[in-house]
């Protein structure tokens, strides 16, 4: 039931937005808080340094650094929500950038920015929720206007009109309908509720929320739970809720600071330190305990490596890589937790505080401070250290089975997803080969991202080598082909092809091809002791990296070790991309068959493959497409003429020609009258590990 919701939730495009949206805005959380720690870390030696040296210059850094980032974040984000929505708009004919320009307007207009000259204050994650809602609507609402006024298009034809101009031309009508319909909805909403914008609005009526009853154990708990709920959506909670925090809550340490000046004993139990100490520890949802909990107890490679990733910013309580990572956003599994740890720490410290058994806090903490020291700064007492450490074993308790089954519930949907996923790959294969599986617009490029981060993990591990023997027409073994197998833990061996196509996409594919090399050389024993004394060992390398300076001191390097003179080793050159040769790129084949290799192409006839390969005579061994192979027995194909036509070519040449895709007795016959002897397939055997 809950991976159904978790299931109707991904399929909606506003959740897809808003998720995206707000993953693109780390970047910017990240250098704000980040400026933020750097210009309030709480050592006094470190900030009368930053506020001296230079006249103050880094102190004035990081305030700027933090004032262009965390003071404008809610622009950001209505930028990356509405270019999100337009992304996963399948029509090219609205022009996105038209919905995005709408989406910051309408964002100002409903956030009030033309209050007091510009109001920038409104622009900073108070701004949050109208930036979700400006960021979703108005690209959607630009949309209809788009479509209603399609017919009605005109075009300028002047010579520096160009296709740009009218694109831009063309979104002006949407553009200010949009904003119109916005503009109207702000005017009504101040006249109604005698407010200044929407904005306005929204921070009233949770003020109101807060405005019944004095500031105790319920008020507080009201509040850690809103703060986390509204973070469950992506909407900053704390930032969402600053006004109550300010005035309900601050005023409480200026209260006991009084008190302390006055020699009286301090009263008030909630201040904002008391939430950014003991409750909100690693950041909302105390995801502290989250990231113990998942580098202890995580059976997922992929979830550790987020984890590890995400350590040093939660150190600082900076937790969005964890919340948007994970997800933790709009993920019914990790809401329970995400509500009830918090609460849990604000219940005991609450508890603890009135009972004297921690120091009520007299000092300034900035949030960002590090667990341990902000409980000793704020209280005064190890006491204070001793409840965050308690808290955040409390919380790991909490999200511990909840981790386990959110893992589990994933891995049920991966194994269901994951036939799915490669049906999809091999119908589209060909057209995939110049996009990244992992920004796919889809919900294949979740699995792919998952999938990537395992093959990263075992890439020098788990890469296993099975090997396919050659034959030729006498049936006597000649050679024998390395080919790579990935056996992944709960996918068993998966497709070769997907497998070099995620190690490209993710920048491994140089590391993975030597691996493979590496491993097939060093198998050479074996590898002769099971086919024979005098086979060939065959190994593929891409064409696009066979030519480059790191392949080249990369066989080096195994030349040294190996000596491949007389060894009999052939490099495979696939075609499955360009392999320019420009001087540098035969000036590199030479090398190698310098080193004692000899090189083949492989799947000749098939991609950017040309005669023009032949005509250098670096190549000493043709091995023909498979499809020319299996359109063999087809009464329609010309393949036994090309054929026919090849291994002529390759006799003048001297090269040997080698069939691939061998199955039946009959293709071998043909093969044979036309001129090719050396064959390798099922007929005979197919790929088999050593042991």
């Amino acid at each position: 039931m809950i991976q159904k919701i978790i299931d109707r939730l991904e399929s909606l495009r506003i959740v897809r937005a808003v998720r995206n949206g707000l993953i693109s805005l780390i970047p910017v959380l990240i250098i704000g808080a980040f400026a933020l720690v750097l210009d309030t870390f709480p050592v006094d030696a470190y900030q009368e340094f930053i506020t001296t040296f230079l006249q103050g210059a880094l102190h004035s850094l990081f305030v700027f650094i933090n004032k262009a980032t965390f003071g404008v974040l809610s622009v950001y984000a209505s930028f990356f929500i509405s270019r999100a929505y337009m992304k996963l708009y399948a029509d090219e004919e609205v022009v996105s950038s038209g919905a995005i320009v709408a989406a910051m307007i309408c964002f100002f207009v409903l956030v009030g920015a033309y209050l007091d000259g510009f109001n920038l204050e409104r622009m900073g994650p108070k701004g949050m929720f109208i930036a979700i809602l400006t960021g979703l609507s108005a690209p959607a609402i630009y949309v209809r206007f788009d479509h209603l006024f399609r017919k009605r298009r005109s075009y300028l034809f002047s010579a520096g009109a160009d296709q740009e101009i009218n694109r831009v031309l063309r979104s002006i009508i949407p553009i200010t309908l949009t904003t119109l319909a916005f503009a109207i909805v702000n005017v009504l909403v101040t006249l109604v509720y005698n407010v200044d914008s929407v904005h306005e609005l929204f921070i009233l009526a949770f003020n109101a929320l807060f405005s019944i009853g004095e500031v105790g154990f319920f008020k507080g708990f009201f509040f850690v739970f809103l703060s986390s709920f509204l973070w469950f959506f992506g909407i900053h909670g704390s930032d969402v809720l600053e006004e109550v925090m300010q005035t309900y809550f601050v005023p409480g340490l200026a209260a006991n600071q009084a008190a302390v000046a006055a020699n009286t004993v301090p009263q008030a139990i909630l201040t904002k330190e008391f939430f950014d100490c003991f409750v909100l520890m690693g950041g909302c949802g105390t995801t502290i305990s989250l990231l113990i909990a998942l580098l202890i107890f995580s059976k997922s490679r992929a979830q550790r490596g987020l984890g590890l990733t995400a350590t040093v910013p939660m150190i600082f309580n900076i937790n969005e890589l964890m919340v948007f990572g994970l997800p933790i956003v709009l993920n019914p599994i990790m809401l329970i937790p995400f509500l009830a740890v918090p609460l849990a720490c604000y219940s005991i410290s609450y508890l603890a505080l009135s009972l004297g058994l921690v120091p009520l806090i007299t000092s300034e903490v900035t949030w960002t401070t590090p667990i341990i020291l902000g409980g000793f700064t704020a209280t005064g007492s190890f006491a204070g250290s001793i409840l965050q450490v308690f808290n955040v074993l409390v919380g790991v308790a909490i999200y511990v089975p909840f981790l386990r089954k959110f893992e589990k519930d994933a891995m049920e949907s991966r194994l269901k997803r994951y036939d799915e996923f490669m049906d999809y790959y091999k119908a589209n294969e060909s057209s995939l080969q110049n996009v990244r599986l992992t920004e796919l617009g889809n919900v294949y490029a979740d699995f792919a991202k998952a999938l990537t981060a395992d093959l990263k993990h075992d890439l020098q591990k788990n890469i296993h080598i099975y090997y396919q023997p050659q034959y030729n027409y006498e049936g006597k073994c000649v050679g024998a082909e390395a080919l790579l197998r990935w056996v992944h833990p709960q996918f068993g061996v998966l497709f070769p092809p997907l497998v070099i196509k995620l190690a490209t996409d993710c920048g491994e594919l140089e590391r993975l091809e030597e691996a493979i090399i590496g491993k097939a050389i060093s198998e050479r024993e074996l590898v002769l002791g099971k086919f024979g004394p005098d086979i060939k060992l065959s190994i593929n390398v891409t064409g696009t990296i066979v030519t480059t300076p790191r392949f080249i001191e990369f066989c080096k390097g195994l030349n040294g070790e190996y000596d491949f003179n007389n060894k009999n080793i052939c490099l495979e050159v696939t075609e499955q991309s360009v392999l320019d040769l420009d001087d540098n790129s035969l000036n590199s084949l030479r090398a190698l068959r310098g080193l004692g290799l000899t090189l083949a192409i492989d799947d000749f006839s098939m991609g950017q493959t040309s005669i023009q390969y032949l005509q250098y005579n670096l190549f000493d061994i043709i091995k023909l497409d498979g499809s020319l192979i299996k359109g063999l027995l087809s009464s329609t194909s010309n393949c036994r003429e090309i054929i026919s036509t090849m291994t002529e070519l390759s006799t003048t040449l001297h090269m040997t020609v080698l069939a691939e895709f061998v199955e039946k007795e009959e293709q071998k016959e043909i093969l044979h009258e036309i001129g090719c002897d050396c064959y390798q397939g099922y007929l005979y055997s197919p790929a088999i590990s050593l042991t």
